[in-house]
């Protein structure tokens, strides 16, 4: 894997994809120490971000690497009009891996194809989201003990999540089944339905919680995105459409967790975050861990 981009999850292979789990499951267990010294990581996020800037940040000054970069493109050549190629082809004149996050879609790709490093995309847009991906399989196959014959509810912001756009195809690689709870306007998009289908991966779509709460292993939660309205007022109208409440769990199995991508809002009641079902802080540590594997198969160790 050394030298690769990685742009979409699709870049990386079923086999590829275990090996990442696997380096990650070894560096949980123990630190390899400052492998990655002397390596400069650029940090390039021009799209908010905590959880994967930081997990990212943290997993090379660990790892003995260092970080350049910026968290706010207000700051950089691209308010004098300098072009996102230009920018990267620099950038990678300065760093041994990129990792960037912007709200075009297929920004990472441009990044890619300018730089000579490699290029991890940390969200372009509503497209994709793979380093996502990879951690959430990690805390999948860690909680269920597999990865495979699951039943698993992705609610939410189905439309524009770019999280659940990367992971319910590479989790259908594996064997499971899919159950879609979304309202009408927020419905996985239907390039996607269309390749599962293609792919034999059975899916349902659900308009309430509640209708497949008892039947799964996983419930993927998610937020709807308030930067992707235009439409502010549909927004409002959707932003509470789906709330988990510990009522609802009553129904749950008991080896049930809950995963969210975060940041939350109010879909998931915080008294839920004290049940053995949340899952959700476990799964954002895992980053740390599934990054740095990541950060060090791409760097050739």
């Amino acid at each position: 894997m050394k030298g690769r981009d990685l742009v979409l999850i699709k870049d990386l292979s079923q086999e590829e994809i275990l090996r990442v789990l696997s380096r990650a499951s070894e560096m949980k267990k123990q630190s390899p120490g400052p492998i990655l010294k002397g390596h400069i990581l650029a940090s390039c996020f021009f799209e908010p971000s905590t959880r994967t800037r930081l997990s990212f940040e943290s997993a090379m000054k660990r790892l003995g690497g260092d970080v350049i970069g910026f968290a706010d493109s207000m700051t950089t050549s691209g308010q004098k009009g300098e072009s996102l190629e230009d920018a990267m082809k620099i950038i990678g004149y300065y760093s041994d891996l990129i990792v960037i996050r912007h709200p075009q879609e297929g920004s990472a790709q441009i990044a890619a194809d300018a730089a000579d490093p490699p290029v991890i995309n940390g969200g372009d847009g509503a497209n994709e989201h793979p380093t996502q991906t990879l951690l959430d399989l990690f805390t999948i196959q860690e909680c269920q003990g597999k990865l495979n014959g699951l039943k698993i509810g992705f609610v939410g912001d189905l439309l524009n999540g770019r999280t659940v756009h990367s992971l319910a195809p590479t989790l259908g690689m594996f064997g499971n089944r899919f159950y879609f709870v979304a309202p009408p306007s927020l419905e996985m998009p239907a390039s996607i339905c269309q390749s599962l289908k293609q792919a034999g991966v059975p899916f349902s779509l659900h308009p309430t919680i509640e209708e497949v709460i008892g039947k799964v292993d996983i419930l993927f939660m998610t937020r709807v995105q308030a930067e992707r309205f235009k439409n502010k007022e549909e927004y409002h109208t959707l932003k509470d459409h789906f709330q988990l409440t510990p009522q609802m769990l009553q129904r749950a199995q008991s080896h049930l967790k809950i995963l969210h991508p975060l940041p939350r809002l109010n879909e998931i009641d915080r008294k839920i975050d004290t049940t053995p079902y949340a899952h959700y802080f476990q799964q954002a540590q895992n980053g740390l861990w599934v990054r740095q594997a990541l950060l060090t198969l791409l760097l050739g160790y």
